[in-house]
């Protein structure tokens, strides 16, 4: 396991996979609005980053791990030909997401349900390209995910990660932990009345292992030309893994 000693939201006597899918079945109604107010809508432009290089294979089938309410599988959904599944472990975002996409007609190319991605439900080799957004630091085994993630993919495709880092340099990343250790957590409490989530999402940025540390561990996982490109100064970064 990538951490001995995981981060979990609550940090009760819940499995860290139970404590994440509680969080997120209570913060589900206001996931999509907080994320575009507490990222000042960046995150759409990181999504945009992901599509360009999803696109770059021209794949038939992707999986979305921890599709959330499937903002990125409607984005991947703009590549001409792409049958795509989402999934995620907490039911009530998956609710939210099915609502999505039937509004935006997307039912016949987008289909989403409920999978744990440390136990994919998933025969080997059957994606061509496999994507995560903002969703790898909830893994309660890191590895196990990773591996699991690397068994559906077709040799030769690739895993597309787009998850939180941290800046390194004088004076963003100072203004940065400020405003992601102090400001976020208190609109977040706010707004979702749920007061440990957003609580989380700082102290599961903060220990997660970013950059060289990450793409070490994917290639402990059996990926290879692993790859890190830092996004708006180094606030999240998206990895590119092939197998």
């Amino acid at each position: 396991m990538a951490n001995s000693t995981p981060v979990k939201p609550y940090n009760q006597k819940e499995s860290k996979k139970e404590e994440v899918r509680n969080m997120f079945n209570n913060i589900s109604g206001r996931y999509d609005f907080l994320n575009r107010v507490l990222s000042l809508r960046i995150d759409k432009l990181w999504r945009k980053k992901v599509l360009k290089e999803v696109a770059k294979d021209n794949p038939n089938y992707i999986l979305d791990v921890a599709t959330g309410t499937a903002d990125l599988a409607i984005e991947c959904s703009k590549i001409k030909g792409t049958q795509i599944e989402g999934i995620d472990i907490s039911d009530k975002m998956i609710d939210v997401g099915i609502e999505k996409v039937k509004l935006k007609n997307l039912t016949s190319v987008i289909t989403l349900k409920v999978d744990d991605a440390e136990a994919l439900s998933f025969d080997d080799n059957t994606f061509d390209v496999v994507t995560v957004a903002f969703g790898v630091r909830n893994f309660e085994d890191l590895d196990k995910g990773l591996r699991e993630m690397h068994r559906v993919i077709k040799p030769g495709g690739k895993l597309v990660v787009l998850e939180f880092s941290k800046p390194t340099s004088f004076p963003f990343k100072q203004l940065y932990l400020f405003y992601f250790k102090n400001i976020l957590p208190l609109v977040g409490r706010i707004i979702s009345k749920d007061k440990r989530a957003y609580s989380y999402l700082f102290e599961s940025v903060d220990s997660f292992p970013f950059g060289k540390a990450f793409t070490d561990i994917l290639a402990k996982n059996g990926y290879n030309n692993n790859i890190c490109k830092p996004l708006t100064l180094g606030i999240a970064s998206m990895y590119v893994a092939h197998k």
